[in-house]
């Protein structure tokens, strides 16, 4: 199969169409904005629907409507976007639906600038918006991957009825690297709870709200065994040079990217450095790292924020191993060189082995 050089911000929406994605609602915002204009010029030569809505807000209620009448949708933004595309979100949950939220994340706080960024990992893990809910949280590394991801976004998202995001970063959205794609669309999805129009069967109903306590506390319950489910089933997670590691870094997205740089360069010198990528941040992959610290193993962690998923192997390693934390914000991209010498500073106090 030949490959194509595309931007990532046009494999996902390539990768999207061709998972038979038949709507697309959105509105511009740098770093995103190839996605909403590939979708503009392609999406309806394979019959699709492609609308520019008036706001975010809007854009995610059209997602809610056409989730609900079962159309394969997709909806994509950045940073200061998905906030607005919140509570959409949430209802969208609620409500059970499956689609397809991409967010390419700019910095922040705020209006922040154009420059890639993860500090939306909270946002996007946590829940964003209001509720006891959970999305799907994918989180590519390279082009190939957002193509890839376009589509099994769609399919995780009909196999568990719930919104599925694809978080990646201003430089995987911008960068090009030559991709193919999966031939033939995802298989059609029974979905008989669809609002198709109720002629020959009783009426279908899709509503979030519910004001008697004890129906509203089974439907949390039953939300929550979901998530639990999904946690079970769909971790994903890329392990390199972990065997015989004395250092392992953790990053996902562009930052592993140059970790596994940064990781060569320390083999080079004899220094035992492997790295694990979550591909899933929500399910987040606790295995690999509680099997880090049950060799005691201490953990790196590189992030483009405060310290976010930081917190998630933490909790993974539950205070069994130290976990150190490196960071760059604003825009920032930390380098090869600048993660080997914070990884030189550790072992160095550890005795050249931790």
């Amino acid at each position: 199969m030949a490959k194509i050089l595309m931007k990532g911000n046009e494999a996902i929406a390539e990768g999207a169409i061709r998972a038979g994605c038949k709507a697309f609602f959105g509105y511009p915002i740098t770093p995103q904005n190839e996605i909403p204009a590939y979708m503009a010029q392609h999406l309806p030569e394979h019959e699709g629907v492609f609308l520019q809505a008036e706001s975010e807000v809007a854009a995610i209620n059209m997602v809610y409507g056409a989730a609900g009448a079962g159309a394969r949708v997709m909806t994509s933004s950045s940073s200061p976007g998905i906030s607005l595309k919140a509570e959409g979100m949430s209802y969208i949950a609620g409500a059970e639906l499956p689609c397809v939220i991409v967010n390419i994340v700019r910095c922040g706080p705020g209006l922040g600038g154009i420059h890639p960024a993860q500090g939306d990992y909270f946002q996007a893990v946590k829940g964003g918006g209001h509720g006891d809910y959970r999305l799907i949280v994918l989180t590519p590394g390279s082009v190939q991957e957002m193509a890839d991801m376009a589509r099994e976004a769609f399919y995780l998202a009909e196999k568990w009825n719930n919104p599925v995001m694809i978080m990646g970063d201003g430089i995987l959205g911008q960068m090009m690297e030559p991709v193919e794609f999966a031939n033939g669309p995802l298989p059609p999805v029974d979905k008989p709870w669809a609002t198709t129009g109720a002629v020959g069967r009783p009426r279908n109903l899709i509503n979030t709200l519910d004001i008697m306590p004890e129906s509203f506390e089974k439907k949390n319950f039953a939300l929550t065994e979901k998530y639990q489910r999904i946690s079970e089933a769909e971790m994903q997670w890329e392990a390199t040079n972990t065997e015989d590691a004395d250092l392992v870094i953790a990053a996902y997205g562009i930052v592993a990217r140059v970790a596994k740089t940064a990781l060569q360069m320390a083999r080079d010198r004899g220094l035992k450095v492997g790295l694990i990528r979550p591909k899933t941040v929500f399910p987040f992959p606790n295995p690999p790292f509680e099997s880090a610290a049950s060799r005691n193993i201490p953990l790196l962690v590189v992030e483009l924020s405060a310290g976010q998923m930081v917190e998630d192997v933490r909790l993974a390693v539950n205070g069994r191993v130290p976990v150190h934390f490196q960071n760059r914000m604003g825009g920032m991209v930390p380098g090869p060189q600048e993660i080997l010498d914070r990884i030189l500073e550790l072992m160095d106090q550890g005795g050249g082995q931790l």
